[in-house]
């Protein structure tokens, strides 16, 4: 649990290209807010996640997502996580996700230009042929090993 950093910019663009003016009535700004949290729902389910009472909340004037729930197992709740915060407009993620199964967790890594899963398995695992854990990982997020982009935060798995 905690507080995971996302880069702002970077992500899956749920929200649409029309930011909220600041000026904006509360009630405005309180709909554009629910929105978000229910766009970010919505993808978390497309990816076929879910958790037990899942609850989510956006602040867009902090860029700050909230979710609480229960996961079945630690992947699911790291994968809820990732999905929650590779959204473009999405800077933090305040985890408040526990989980049923406990499992050793994952560590986090975010892509810079010219990466590649080989790239990052070899500097994780030693081995560049590792890189489809890193890619089963990552399922169903990543659709394709060399699908990733500059930003874009990765669960890396312990081996074993």
């Amino acid at each position: 649990m905690g507080l995971l950093s996302f880069i702002k910019g970077a992500g899956q663009k749920l929200f649409g290209s029309k930011p909220v003016d600041p000026a904006a009535a509360q009630a405005e700004v309180d709909a554009a807010n629910a929105a978000a949290a229910e766009a970010i729902v919505k993808y978390i389910h497309s990816q076929n996640l879910d958790a037990t009472d899942l609850s989510l909340s956006f602040d867009g004037a902090s860029a700050v997502v909230n979710v609480a729930g229960v996961a079945k197992d630690q992947a699911t709740k790291e994968k809820i996580l990732l999905c929650c915060g590779n959204v473009a407009g999405v800077a933090e993620v305040d985890d408040n996700l526990t989980v049923e199964d406990t499992a050793p967790e994952a560590q986090y890594y975010t892509v810079v230009s010219g990466d590649n899963l080989s790239k990052v398995s070899k500097q994780y695992y030693g081995d560049p042929n590792k890189y489809m854990v890193i890619f089963e990982a990552n399922k169903p997020m990543l659709s394709h090993p060399d699908k990733i982009y500059p930003g874009q935060m990765l669960r890396i798995p312990p081996l074993g």
